[in-house]
């Protein structure tokens, strides 16, 4: 089984932290994780995927345009990705930069595919998502390794009883 980890970055901490998010997803024996950029990614990458974990920067309290275009693009699967996993992360600038509202935005895209939402697990935040200010430190990629693991776990659950 296969969890697509799908985002955009421009300056890198996205990608640090989609990374860390990855580790995650494969720690869990039985999935795989797919690390994809928004300019990478395929409808194909998109309906084989039992889950997906979008991330952003923030970009105006949302998520950046290049990712928004990849669920405007994809629309055609809309009805493949129902009942799958999905999850957000984000990375700003500034700490009251709009994290929160960036996965919000990518929530909203998932709900409207029909995807089944899972924010961090307790033993991170236990909210929205994985999310950090600038470059992420140690404690923001734990949590996002616990984001990626808690995502695959579901995956295993919801497809194969099994955790």
């Amino acid at each position: 089984m296969q969890v697509l980890i799908l985002y955009y970055s421009k300056g890198g901490n996205t990608r640090r932290l989609a990374e860390s998010i990855a580790e995650g997803v494969s720690s869990v024996n039985g999935v795989e994780a797919l690390l994809k950029k928004t300019d990478e990614v395929t409808k194909e990458d998109f309906v084989n995927a039992e889950g997906i974990i979008a991330g952003s920067p923030v970009y105006f309290g949302l998520m950046a345009a290049e990712l928004k275009k990849v669920f405007d693009d994809f629309v055609s699967v809309r009805k493949k990705m129902e009942g799958k996993i999905g999850a957000a992360f984000s990375t700003s600038g500034d700490p009251t930069g709009g994290k929160e509202t960036t996965m919000m935005s990518i929530i909203q895209c998932m709900l409207i595919y029909g995807m089944i939402i899972a924010g961090d697990p307790m033993s991170a935040t236990g909210h929205y998502g994985t999310a950090c200010v600038g470059i992420p430190e140690e404690g923001t990629l734990e949590n996002g390794k616990k984001l990626g693991q808690r995502v695959a776990e579901l995956v295993l659950k919801l497809r194969t009883g099994t955790k």
